[in-house]
């Protein structure tokens, strides 16, 4: 079991800010072996979602209002550490960012780039697919929309 906590970028703690980076760069730059820009200036304008296991930061999203990001309000930057996923805490954090952006923003429908190989993840929270599949930093991802 996870516990989430929500907050804009300047209510983040040093250590949490540094916890959320240091997830995230685990995952997308080493894990999937990716080099790219995630440090992209988008941080100030979300509201992080972050999901504790016994006090370790373990999953994470940002959520965007509509046109911050997209047209529609968006999640981010999922991610959940790789020894953690067993527990599927994925379902956890999205389900508390959906929660989330229908509290702080009053909205339902939801966009997101998805990498293509979680589709299925993705649909199981209503998320269907918008277009055609693209690369993003030489990843396969599509468009899903939640509506």
């Amino acid at each position: 079991m996870i516990t989430t906590k929500i907050s804009a970028f300047n209510e983040l703690s040093i250590v949490e800010l540094y916890d959320l980076l240091q997830l995230r760069s685990e995952v997308f730059v080493v894990e999937q072996d990716c080099v790219y820009q995630d440090i992209d200036g988008k941080d100030q304008k979300a509201l992080h979602v972050l999901g504790y296991k016994n006090e370790k930061l373990v999953a994470y999203t940002r959520i965007f209002k509509p046109r911050d990001y997209f047209k529609e309000a968006s999640i981010g930057r999922v991610v959940v550490e790789q020894k953690e996923r067993q527990y599927k805490y994925g379902y956890t954090i999205m389900n508390a960012s959906i929660e989330a952006i229908k509290t702080y923003y009053n909205e339902t429908i939801i966009r997101i780039s998805a990498q293509t190989y979680l589709k299925r993840f993705y649909n199981n929270l209503d998320f269907k697919e918008v277009g055609e599949e693209y690369l993003e930093d030489g990843i396969p991802h599509i468009a899903m929309l939640r509506s």
